[in-house]
């Protein structure tokens, strides 16, 4: 039985606004809508959109999770807030009085980074609800289509998740060939001006530069596609444009989130009867985890520092200007290393052998290998480079030094080319060694 009522969760969400307008937090109106565990896990398995279109993917991540919870090997997150305007945050019945408040704190701070981070600046929250609900709309009037049917929509949709986040990670604009091409004739003009003798450029490659729009590519060049496919394909990758910011600022959104609720719920004045299991929750919630970085233990503990080192106004810079990647690049100090205990490991064998520690040599490599694993980081770059004769469509692995894991690429190559419908070649390197797929 809940120890809590609506009007408690009302009269609380009011003194926690109260005190985040005070800080000057600018957040999106927050609906809360309460569920169960078993409804929670429904959400999650569908990124929390009420309104998402259906895959066996999703049902998968419903069915695993569940069942993890039920044997008590996995745990349920304590908060779930989507990026829109108004932002949707959900509330476990389960919850108890202290946890409810320390999760609405918790969502001000999300919503308030969604709102104000340069990274969300193209996610559209005021219609993304929407869009995803028209989204789903359209692939089910796909499937019930006689002529197209479930199968060859789940074909498709299984490709485009292989590679929905083989997108340009610098920007959101997309040029098409006329408009690349257009471009590079400026770029010309301008230059002849100072230099007659610089030749007149030809357009016999496609694309005319290396495009790193992996979908947007396919929907444009291949000519094989029918309206519903690249329907579909536009879809998934609208929808990784949406997620791509929250994969690139997780430590950032989690440690801004965490440094507000904590500070907002001190000065709520809970009695001790809150207080202290607030105290105890919170530090789950922080805690390092051992093997592994906990973002929100990274994020917490680096805001802390930015504020006692600068004050509170360069958090707000922050913030806004930062992602997970330059904030670990400007922020993260060798005392800060030491503090949060990192270190480097490498495989040998059958075990691991410690690399790199934070010491005056090591930091500095230490902090590179995490930005390496931050966000979408972990995800290979992959290009197209070209077209070549007979709609070959040759890619190039940006290689960092980490080769790719072959199993892995095979499979997304055989997407691609279902994606591409013509033969795909796939350029990398493997133990330092030119290879091709």
């Amino acid at each position: 039985m809940s120890d809590w009522s609506f009007g408690d969760l009302e009269s609380y969400d009011s003194r926690i606004c109260e005190i985040a307008k005070k800080h000057d937090l600018d957040w999106f109106p927050i609906v809360y809508e309460t569920c169960d565990y078993y409804e929670m896990i429904g959400n999650m398995s569908y990124h929390g959109m009420p309104s998402h279109y259906a895959h066996w993917s999703f049902g998968k991540s419903f069915e695993r999770t569940h069942q993890m919870y039920n044997l008590g090997a996995e745990g349920l997150p304590y908060e779930l807030i989507i990026n829109s305007n108004p932002s949707i945050a959900y509330l476990m019945r389960e919850n108890p009085l202290y946890l409810q408040v320390l999760i609405m704190a918790h969502c001000v701070g999300h919503s308030d980074f969604f709102k104000n981070n340069k990274e969300f600046a193209h996610t559209d929250p005021e219609r993304v609800v929407s869009k995803f609900r028209n989204a789903r709309k359209r692939i089910q009037g796909y499937i019930e289509d006689p002529s197209i049917g479930i199968e060859k929509v789940e074909k498709i949709l299984d490709s485009a998740h292989a590679v929905q986040f083989q997108a340009n990670r610098y920007s959101n604009a997309y040029f098409t060939q006329a408009e690349k091409e257009a471009r590079v004739l400026e770029n010309w003009e301008r230059e002849v001006a100072l230099d007659p003798e610089i030749t007149h450029p030809t357009f016999d490659k496609v694309p005319a530069w290396p495009e790193f729009d992996l979908l947007g590519f396919i929907i444009e060049q291949c000519p094989k596609l029918e309206d519903w496919e690249c329907d579909i394909l536009e879809i998934v990758r609208e929808e990784a444009q949406y997620f791509l910011p929250q994969m690139k600022t997780k430590i950032m959104n989690e440690g801004w989130a965490s440094t507000w609720h904590y500070k907002i719920c001190h000065e709520l004045d809970l009695d001790g009867s809150m207080h202290i299991p607030f105290i105890k929750s919170h530090n789950q919630v922080i805690r390092p985890h051992t093997g592994a970085i906990n973002p929100y233990h990274v994020g917490f503990v680096m805001f802390k520092d930015i504020e006692k080192r600068f004050g509170i106004e360069e958090c707000f810079v922050a913030r806004e200007t930062c992602n997970d990647e330059s904030f670990l690049r400007t922020y993260l100090t060798r005392e800060l290393c030491e503090e949060l205990e990192l270190f480097q490991f490498v495989e040998k064998e059958n075990f691991y052998v410690i690399s790199e520690v934070s010491d005056e040599e090591g930091w500095k490599n230490i902090r590179s290998g995490l930005i390496k694993q931050t966000g979408a980081n972990n995800i290979p770059v992959i290009y197209v480079e070209d077209v070549e004769e007979g709609g070959v469509l040759i890619l190039h692995h940006e290689h960092d030094g980490r080769d790719i894991d072959m199993s892995y690429a095979e499979k997304v190559i055989s997407h691609i080319q279902e994606l591409w419908k013509n033969p795909v070649r796939l350029i990398t390197t493997i133990e330092d060694e030119p290879f091709e797929i």
